[in-house]
């Protein structure tokens, strides 16, 4: 399961790399055509960036949620329940050799 959600997110990034150089690509030949100067270029393509990283963000969310919803329903526990129950034992296990003695 962690290589699947390590190749999601992998491939999450290739896109937010993928994407930028598209933007940069694009912004570059708006310049050409004189559609864009300079200072509008800069600022437009810091606008993609931003809402690039916007909606990495909003699809990182969504990730977690799904992710966490698929380990609900597999019904595993979680890493700090376990530590827990760890640490349980370990005082259950003290208290019994007390007794003992």
């Amino acid at each position: 399961m962690k290589s699947t959600f390590k190749k999601g997110l992998a491939l999450g990034l290739g896109l937010a790399l993928t994407t930028k150089e598209q933007a940069e690509k694009i912004v570059d030949e708006l310049v050409e055509k004189g559609e864009l100067s300079k200072q509008e270029s800069k600022e437009f393509f810091n606008e993609l960036l931003q809402k690039g990283k916007e909606k990495q963000e909003e699809l990182d969310d969504k990730m977690n949620e799904k992710l966490n919803q698929l380990l609900s329903e597999l019904d595993l526990a979680k890493k700090e329940e376990l530590q827990e129950l760890k640490e349980r034992i370990t005082e259950l296990e003290k208290k019994l050799a007390q007794s003992e003695k």
